[in-house]
């Protein structure tokens, strides 16, 4: 029979597997007596686990969220995903949650095993960030936007416009939107009655929140396509707009979301909706989608891909 601190990591671990389990099964996968279950069961109950039992032919266990956090069980590949996660926030877009991101990644890698240990250490020195910098986002702005996005209640906020003017607004929020830049938040404005898209870095939530509400449908039902379709005028220095000779299921395999927004024209081409930091940028990015293209807007950029087709045909001439 398993020792008793044993059994319970085993018990622990089979509850965070299976949502229900039976008294019969869980003796049966322990090797022991239904007795000895509900004697374990009382035992992590006492180290802080919220088990739930229901009696009765159909009855059984299973674990629910209790008031405070126990220890948890995390296989390799989730202890390796955890780590890997954390690391990133501590040095992502959601300002307050770095030290305490760094703390808990401490403690975990504390407890990984040498070979959890160097998967974190190659993942960590064989990859590198090419996400561009943007604004951070408080935490608690999050948590508050996202709890009445959950909850489906009205949201009060101050929110500084992009000239700088401060106005208070009254939303139905629906969705969280982060583009990989910049944190957005869709919602129904209820003093203008229409959609409006908001950067979550100027909002500043008023306490207690407002009426339950209905949400409604999105525009076209996409959330993110609308968001992207909304900000692209102003989240790129240079936004631009090209039509690509390919179709859009084809280009979407090749550019993320987070690069611009594509439309479907027909079966042959489609739309980009895109933009950089500088025309230059933007050039380097067109040439590698390896498809033609036509630059719709803004002209400048086809200005400077021509000056580069004139430089490159140069250089293709004077080459041996």
């Amino acid at each position: 029979m398993l020792e008793t601190s044993v059994r319970l990591l085993r018990l622990l671990a089979l509850f965070q597997g299976r949502q229900d389990w039976s008294g019969a099964d869980l003796a049966e996968r322990l090797a022991v007596s239904t007795r000895t279950v509900r004697t374990d069961v009382e035992r992590l109950r006492v180290l802080g686990y919220r088990v739930e039992s229901r009696p009765g032919a159909a009855g059984g266990y299973r674990l629910g969220a209790g008031s405070a956090l126990p220890p948890l069980l995390l296989d390799d590949d989730e202890a390796v995903a955890v780590a890997v996660g954390l690391r990133a926030a501590a040095s992502g877009s959601v300002r307050g949650i770095e030290e305490t991101s760094l703390r808990a990644l401490a403690k975990l890698e504390q407890a990984l095993p040498a070979r959890l240990r160097h998967r974190v250490d190659a993942l960590r020195t064989a990859t590198v960030s090419a996400a561009a910098g943007g604004p951070t986002v408080d935490a608690g702005t999050l948590t508050a936007v996202s709890t009445a996005v959950h909850r489906r209640e009205r949201l009060r906020f101050d929110y500084a416009g992009h000239d700088g003017r401060a106005t208070v607004r009254d939303v139905e929020p629906y969705r969280l939107v982060y583009t990989g830049r910049r944190w957005y938040l869709l919602g129904w404005d209820t003093d203008r009655d229409d959609w409006r898209t908001f950067r979550a870095d100027r909002i500043r939530p008023r306490v207690p929140t407002g009426p339950r509400f209905t949400p409604r449908e999105p525009p076209g039902g996409d959330a993110v396509a609308h968001v992207l379709r909304g900000v692209g005028s102003t989240a790129w220095r240079h936004p631009a707009r090209v039509r690509l000779h390919a179709p859009a299921a084809r280009m979407a395999e090749r550019i993320p979301t987070t690069a611009g927004l594509l439309e479907a024209v027909d079966e042959r081409t489609c739309l980009l909706h895109t933009g950089g930091e500088s025309l230059a940028n933007l050039a380097g990015f067109l040439g590698t989608l390896d498809v033609d293209f036509d630059v719709l807007d803004p002209p400048e950029l086809g200005a400077l891909l021509r000056d580069l087709a004139a430089r490159y045909a140069r250089a293709a001439r004077s080459t041996p």
